[in-house]
């Protein structure tokens, strides 16, 4: 309750009790079991309290895409007043330009350097400093594809092929090869229909259609973020009984 964050859609099954559901959701937003106070909603109203911990979800007549609202009643919660959202809070460091001065190897230091050398030198351009300030090649282990997507065999990505996406091991299969007007860099995009609504769209970007997907869970990568192979999608759930929210 004292977060603005909402979670992914989460599967329990009926016979799940309020005791055992407090558990689970406490590995998602960190409120301890005896801290949560569970209510249920159906859009914007509030139906019920969920305040029996041996009752089971059927008992309080649970329904798909109804959603359980979480209140810390923990009176000394981080949480409360934005202490995990609101950034303004944060007492942030700032170092005095009298501090910054005296460090070394800072960026300051190598101007610095290099001024003495040759008065008429001038800092490089932020393209050139990619390269590093000491000569050495930053990008020496980036993969050529990742700087250049234009060089992938595109081939390779053949429509429908199961994939495993990064950031976060995200499952799917190979719904669009090609170039992007609406997505800014231009080059090759990969565009990912995943298993779970882990994306941003639906394959629709700014009303231009490129694939079919459900709502979130549709995505574009590059094409060095994509690993094909034999990535069945996961079953969580195939311990659960069948009578499932």
């Amino acid at each position: 309750s004292n977060l603005k964050q909402k979670m992914l859609e989460l599967k329990f099954s009926l016979h799940t009790t309020v005791g055992a559901l407090k558990e689970r959701l406490y590995l998602h937003h960190g409120t301890p079991s005896a801290s949560q106070r569970l209510v249920l909603r159906d859009g914007d109203i509030d139906l019920c309290a969920m305040d029996d911990d041996s009752r089971k979800l059927g008992y309080y007549s649970v329904q798909n895409g109804q959603t359980i609202h979480v209140i810390d009643i923990d009176p000394h919660s981080i949480s409360r007043a934005g202490g995990l959202e609101n950034t303004d809070l944060i007492q942030k460091y700032r170092m005095s330009d009298q501090d910054y001065e005296q460090r070394k190897g800072t960026v300051r230091e190598w101007i610095r350097e290099q001024r003495d050398k040759d008065p008429e030198w001038q800092p490089p351009k932020p393209n050139m400093m990619m390269n590093g300030l000491g000569g050495d090649n930053m990008n020496s282990t980036l993969n050529s594809t990742q700087q250049n997507p234009a060089n992938v065999d595109a081939t390779q990505f053949t429509l429908n092929a199961r994939c495993q996406i990064a950031p976060g091991a995200r499952r799917g299969s190979v719904a669009f090869v090609g170039d992007v007007p609406d997505i800014p860099g231009g080059g090759l995009w990969i565009g990912i229909r995943l298993d779970e609504p882990l994306g941003k769209h639906n394959g629709t970007i700014k009303g231009n259609f490129y694939f079919e997907a459900p709502d979130r869970h549709g995505t574009f990568v590059r094409p060095a973020h994509v690993t094909l192979g034999d990535f069945p999608e996961r079953d969580y759930f195939d311990d659960e009984d069948d009578d499932e929210m």
